[in-house]
């Protein structure tokens, strides 16, 4: 089967398979591919504030797939396979694990809170959080203990989304630190990719502001959905200067529907 020219089908025609805050899942061209569709949705606090931001989602596709390609390339596997659009991504249909994998580089969010260290801190070493995904309970950390003991993910497949999360987050943190970017925390959702009788676990979902802490390395402006958290103002704006630096749009271009480079 051929995945770089899939049939494009209108998504007016096309059969919905899961709609969640940011994101819209539909039937993919061929058996095993899905098509992400990237939406304007800026939500917080397990949803409890909404908004639309116009163009959000655009900018989101385009950062997602330029980090997803880079870790196609140093051969981390994800569900990754080309982007269609403006606003959407052709993807290998997985069986996501019910975990959010969160990697903290730096004190902030909920770890400044429930631990009272100042943020902004340096951490000795990075740190690696599980929260079962589940919106009814607010998403609650689990330990490895709670992950096995309910069956979400098996210990070899811990280990493997470990070693994932590190690979990636090493990667990640040289090529933010390149674009004059602070990685300070990032979330990551991951799959089981089957292919035949052969399963792999693999980087699914998303990676672009809305699921990394972004500073500026000189002046700690948040370039990240704090902004809207915290209603600093400004997210768009925000977004589109991650873009810029990592070379995905060009300077002259304006924040509010932005035309992106091929």
């Amino acid at each position: 089967m051929d995945f770089l020219k899939p049939r494009y089908v209108p998504m007016s025609r096309r059969r919905r398979i899961y709609e969640g805050k940011a994101k819209v899942l539909y039937e993919g061209p061929e058996p095993g591919t899905l098509i992400q569709h990237f939406k304007d949705d800026a939500t917080a606090f397990n949803a409890q504030k909404h908004d639309v931001i116009d163009g959000k989602g655009v900018l989101n596709n385009r950062i997602s797939e330029y980090l997803f390609t880079q870790l196609n390339q140093i051969g981390v596997p994800t569900h990754f396979l080309r982007r269609l659009n403006m606003r959407e991504q052709l993807i290998r249909e997985v069986e996501i694990i019910p975990l959010e994998v969160v990697v903290r580089n730096v004190a902030a969010g909920s770890l400044t809170k429930k631990l009272g260290i100042e943020e902004g801190t340096q951490l000795p070493r990075s740190i690696i959080e599980f929260y079962y995904k589940n919106d009814a309970l607010g998403d609650p950390m689990v330990s490895e203990e709670h992950i096995t003991a309910f069956g979400w993910a098996a210990p070899q497949e811990i280990d493997d989304i470990m070693a994932l999360a590190i690979r990636v987050n090493d990667f990640m943190v040289g090529l933010f630190l390149g674009a004059g970017i602070r990685l300070v925390d990032f979330k990551l959702e991951f799959g089981r990719l089957w292919e035949g009788d052969l399963m792999r676990i693999v980087v699914a979902d998303e990676i672009s502001p809305d699921s990394c802490r972004l500073w500026d390395i000189k002046t700690n402006n948040k370039l990240d959905k704090d902004r809207f958290r915290q209603d600093l103002g400004g997210l768009l704006e925000a977004y589109t200067e991650v873009a810029r630096r990592l070379g995905i749009m060009s300077e002259n271009e304006r924040p509010t529907g932005p035309v992106l480079v091929q």
